[in-house]
This record gives structure tokens, C-alpha cells and sequence, in this order.
């Protein structure tokens, strides 16, 4: 109680708080909330505005994961007591410990009272009321001879990090898309010089496969049966100018002769950009199973296994692999050429083929990407939580030679994700045996459907049609006869459109 004997006074319930105290902290909650709400329902409107529909479905996604993650902490907040109250054996909390517990000198009550106390140092005052209700479910358990299932400093600190985690995770997602988008918008450039000298009928003119840049370069000093060779290069080559002009010629020309070859002026640059903009919905997401991850890294997360630091490994491994595959990708359609034929007659065309991608799904290399950012975000997420509601110097952060190397990594996987993986990811996966739905812009997309659900109605042709319609929406589905079925049973007035796909 408050007086002279030095005691430190007791928070006060809500009953005995101040009106203007409790009207005052629901004021700047309630500001800062819908300061929030607002901003995101602006960018909302400034994406619709400007037609960016897959980024405004990525903004939806992003409230989807705020709404997840608001009623995750709802009912830490409303089971909190039943969690508290919920009673283990006391030899349970003996193993797989993030930290060794210290030497107990007193009772099971008194010395869990006094890690709490101890940890309620470390952030700052708790308050005797958080203490008095730690208390009170450790008396209830101790009557029956054990120990609390989770306290309550522990859910609350449960709390930060899954918040922390969703929005790094987000943070790092928009991060890599920037500064990946900002890297291929740089494409824009040979996209307008192809398409300014490109002549109407392409060069009849006999080449040796020798006088092509992008045979020279992707086997310059590598025999075409060297695999092991061909693998370190395409290693080595993920660290700089991943993608050359070179490279992006020669495959925009491939996808257009194999997916529109009626339009050699195709703008594959823009088409490129939509394709991943559709993708980045995904990406910014926590899906099922990378929350099935979160969890078994906090079951793993045992004193003296370092997990936090191997695990750090994982998505640099992944990236590596990912970076590599995707230039092998590139070298294999040279290869491809290059075996079967000594000289072609006009451009050189390549062949796009599911066979290059792994399990002939080039979907695969998008889920990859999606954990690595997510693994990479956890690690950052991980370090920050631990330092700002441990501190530096605690147990559960580890040794200084386990966090720096930690570190280096996340800022080297973001890095080279963003400017290196992320582009040939968005080019190289245009090399599949399919293209996406987001070949036809979004009027024609609607047209094609609304047309198609017309004519379903009169005819009731629900097989055929339907194939037709889901198609069109189906982003793995879609290959080369699909265009050409759709622009000969379009109507005159989106028949254009079709052929034009702008």
C-alpha cells in the first residue's frame, strides 16, 4: 500500500482506475487501429484505381493473415485462465528446456514465483497483479502436487511473437518484390528496343548456332555431354547477371513462336510482370503448413541443440538449389538446340517444356520461393523477439557465434532472392509447356467468360464449356490449344483482343 513504510503501491483494478485513464488508453488504441484500417483501405482503392487486381488481391491477403492473427490472440486471451489453470506433472517441465533452469533453493511455488519475478525484471515491471494471478494458479496446481501448464507472462509473450512473425514475414515479402520488381522492370528496356527493331518477317538468313550470343555464353568453356560442369556453372552463374539480354531475347521469342505465334509483337515483359504480380498473393500468405513449421521449431528449440542457428541453414540451401535449378533450366534449352542442330535458318527458337522443372511442375519452384521468404522472415522475427523481450545477453538468444552468422545469412538470402532468384523465377517459369490465364488481359478474360456462361445457359453444352471456362481461370491448366479454340469461337469484337492480348 501507498505509504511511508516504502512499500510500492498496488495497480488498482479497473474499478478504481480513473475514468479518464481508461478513456485516454481506448482513445489512442482505437486512433491507432483505425489509422491502420484506413491506410490499407486507401491503398486498396489508389490498387483498384490503377487496375492492379493481383496486387489488390495480395492486400486482401495480407487483411486475411491480420484478421487470423487477431483471433489467434482472442482466444490466447479467453483461454489464458483455462490455460493457466490446466495442471501438469512437475517432472514434465524437466525436459526440453530452451534454457537451463536454475538451481531451485526453495519450494516448487517459491521458486516459480521466482522466475517470474526474474523475468518480469527483464522486461519491466509486470505488476504485483500479474504476480498475484501467477500465484494463484500456482497454489491451485501445487495443492494437487503439480505445476501450471504455461504461465501467464508466457502467453503473453506468445502473443508478440506470432504478431512479430506475421508482420516480418509480410515485411520482407513486399521487400523482395520491390527490389525483385525494380530488377525486372530494367527489362522493360530490351522489351522496347525487340520490339522497335524487330522486323515484320524475321531473318531467312542461315546461322551458325556459334554466331548466337546465347549459345556462347551458356556453353563457353563446357562441352554439351560436361552435366557436372553444366551444374557448377549454372551455380556459379546465380550471383551475377543471372539473366542477360541474351537470355531474355531468346526465351521471350520461344514463348511467343510455341503460345502466340499469330503475334510476334507480343508484349512479353508486361505479361511476365501480371504473371507475378498474381503470384505475390501467395507468396505474402502463411499458409497451413508453414505455421506447422512455426511449431515445430518451438518444439525443437531445446538448450544446446542450436537449432535456431542450423535451421538458418535450410533456407540458404533451398535458395542455392532453387538459383541453380532455374539456370540449369536456361542451359538445358540451349543444350536442346545445340544437339540437334549445327545451323538453323532464321532466329534461334527454343522450346519451352515442363520436362526441365522438377516432377514436371514448374508451380514447385513458386512454393519454394514462398517458404523460403517465410523461413527467412522467421529468423529475423526470432532474433528481434528474443532482444527486445529477453535481451541480448539471455540464454534463450545463444552465443555471439551463432547470431552473427545468423544475421549474415537472412541479409544474404534476401538479397540475393530479391535480385537474383526472384527474376528468374518470373522468367524462366514462362518456360513450361503451359502459359497462365493472365496472358489475356482482364477484359478479355471477363468477356471470354461471361460469353462462354451465355451460350452455357441457351445450349446447356456444360462439358465442354465448362472445360473451356475453367481454363481460363485455372493459371496450370491453360496450354496453347485453349488460345486457339478460344479465338476461334470468340465474337467478332473480342476476337481482336484475343489475337492482341494488350
Amino acid at each position: 500500500m501507498a505509504g511511508g513504510g516504502g512499500e510500492e503501491a498496488e495497480p488498482a483494478a479497473l474499478e478504481f482506475t480513473p475514468t479518464w485513464i481508461v478513456a485516454a488508453v481506448c482513445s489512442v488504441i482505437v486512433l491507432l487501429s483505425l489509422l491502420a484500417e484506413r491506410l490499407l483501405h486507401y491503398l486498396g482503392k489508389t490498387l483498384k484505381k490503377k487496375n492492379q487486381k493481383p496486387l489488390f488481391e495480395a492486400l486482401l491477403k495480407v487483411k486475411e493473415e491480420l484478421m487470423l492473427l487477431g483471433f489467434i490472440s482472442l482466444l490466447l486471451t479467453v483461454f489464458q485462465g483455462r490455460i493457466q489453470m490446466t495442471c501438469i506433472p512437475a517432472g514434465w517441465t524437466n525436459h526440453m528446456l530452451p534454457c537451463e533452469r536454475p538451481e531451485e533453493k526453495a519450494g516448487e511455488v517459491g521458486a516459480t514465483t521466482e522466475h517470474f519475478s526474474a523475468a518480469a525484471g527483464v522486461l519491466g515491471r509486470i505488476g504485483r497483479q500479474l504476480l498475484s494471478d501467477e500465484s494463484i494458479a500456482v497454489e491451485h496446481c501445487h495443492k494437487k502436487g503439480k505445476v501450471p501448464l504455461l504461465s501467464l507472462e508466457a502467453i503473453h509473450h506468445l502473443h508478440i511473437f506470432i504478431f512479430v512473425l506475421a508482420i516480418t514475414h509480410v515485411i520482407f515479402s513486399v521487400t523482395t518484390m520491390l527490389l525483385g520488381g525494380a530488377k525486372i522492370h530494367q527489362w522493360k528496356q530490351w522489351e522496347d528496343r525487340i520490339q522497335k527493331d524487330a522486323p515484320e518477317n524475321g531473318s531467312k538468313r542461315l546461322h551458325h548456332l556459334e554466331q548466337f550470343e546465347f549459345i556462347r555464353k551458356r556453353f563457353k568453356g563446357i562441352g554439351k555431354d560436361s552435366t557436372i560442369l553444366t551444374w557448377l556453372h549454372s551455380f556459379g552463374k546465380q550471383f551475377y547477371r543471372s539473366v542477360s539480354k541474351s537470355d531474355y531475347t531468346t526465351m521471350r521469342l520461344g514463348f511467343i513462336m510455341t503460345h502466340c505465334r499469330g503475334n510476334p509483337k507480343f508484349d512479353f515483359h508486361r505479361y511476365m510482370v501480371r504473371v507475378l504480380e498474381a503470384d505475390f498473393k501467395k507468396v505474402v500468405g502463411i499458409s497451413w503448413y508453414l505455421w506447422v513449421f512455426v511449431v515445430i521449431f518451438l518444439l525443437l528449440n531445446v538448450n544446446g541443440w542450436h537449432t535456431y542457428f542450423w535451421i538458418a541453414f535450410l533456407p540458404l540451401i533451398l535458395l542455392l538449389a532453387v538459383g541453380t535449378k532455374l539456370e540449369h533450366i536456361i542451359a538445358q534449352l540451349a543444350h536442346d538446340v545445340a544437339e540437334k542442330h549445327t545451323a538453323i535458318e532464321g532466329d534461334l527458337v527454343v522450346k519451352p517444356s515442363d520436362e526441365h522443372f522438377w516432377f514436371k511442375r514448374p508451380r514447385i519452384v513458386l512454393y519454394l520461393i514462398h517458404f523460403i521468404l517465410f523461413q527467412n522472415a522467421f529468423e529475423i522475427a526470432f532474433f528481434f523477439w528474443i532482444l527486445a523481450t529477453y535481451g541480448f545477453n539471455s540464454c534463450i538468444m545463444g552465443q555471439v557465434r551463432f547470431i552473427v552468422p545468423r544475421l549474415v545469412i537472412g541479409v544474404l538470402i534476401q538479397i540475393l532472392c530479391s535480385y537474383s532468384t526472384l527474376p528468374l523465377y518470373a522468367i524462366v517459369t514462362q518456360m513450361g509447356s503451359c502459359y497462365k490465364k493472365e496472358i489475356f488481359n482482364e477484359h478479355v478474360q471477363q468477356g471470354v467468360l461471361g460469353w462462354a456462361q451465355k451460350v452455357r445457359m441457351k445450349k446447356g453444352l456444360k462439358g465442354t464449356l465448362s472445360k473451356a471456362g475453367e481454363s481460363t481461370s485455372n493459371s496450370d491448366s491453360a496450354g496453347p490449344s485453349v488460345k486457339i479454340e478460344m479465338a476461334a469461337t470468340t465474337p467478332a469484337g473480342d476476337r481482336e483482343a484475343v489475337g492482341n492480348t494488350e
